[in-house]
């Protein structure tokens, strides 16, 4: 749960996994659930190979025929009866305390929190929660959070002393060594 590095493509999970990612998780938006699963095969190998817990965006049906280790759920999507039925790890998107409390109530496995700050990656992702919010999400749950948004090996030991058991990363997934010793570094 330490670096969950979130990427695209293969060549990115296995310089993220070499960099000492903990989870590679795929996400491309979008996509009809064949052609994910398509273009996921070379990640879902990268993520093998490395020995890294794989998980899939958005898309169980795709999670499962990747056979991988879980997946990560919007607050609004579907499919999280039969990820538990599946026994596919289970994340689920929260921006508030109530929407980490209403994760967990689904049978969510870890939170993932936020956007901590504004993020270009996501232009969706809503407002900004701040430190203070992810603390507070963190003390409402009893699951590991992940925090999300904005994050980098500046500002990853800062989400760790909030409470967050590890971080999320899409653009800073080039730089997973160095987030993944601001993470450890924090968590002593």
């Amino acid at each position: 749960m330490k670096l969950h590095c979130i990427v695209e493509d293969a060549q990115t999970a296995r310089a993220a996994a070499e960099g000492g990612a903990t989870v590679i998780q795929l996400r491309l938006k979008g996509l009809p659930t064949l052609e994910l699963v398509e273009r996921g095969r070379p990640v879902e190998e990268a993520a093998r190979e490395a020995g890294v817990t794989f998980v899939v965006n958005d898309d169980v049906e795709a999670a499962l025929a990747l056979n991988a280790d879980g997946v990560h759920l919007g607050r609004g999507d579907q499919g999280k009866e039969l990820a538990r039925a599946a026994g596919l790890l289970l994340g689920i998107s929260a921006s508030s305390v109530y929407e980490a409390i209403a994760g967990v109530e689904q049978g969510a496995d870890y939170i993932g929190a936020g956007p901590v700050w504004e993020t270009p990656s996501k232009l969706d992702a809503g407002s900004a929660i701040g430190l203070d919010g992810l603390a507070a999400i963190c003390e409402a749950v009893r699951v590991p959070v992940v925090a999300i948004g904005g994050i980098d090996a500046s500002t990853a030991g800062d989400c760790i002393s909030a409470g967050a058991k590890g971080v999320a990363v899409v653009r800073a997934s080039a730089d997973a060594r160095g987030v993944r010793a601001a993470v450890d570094a924090a968590a002593f």
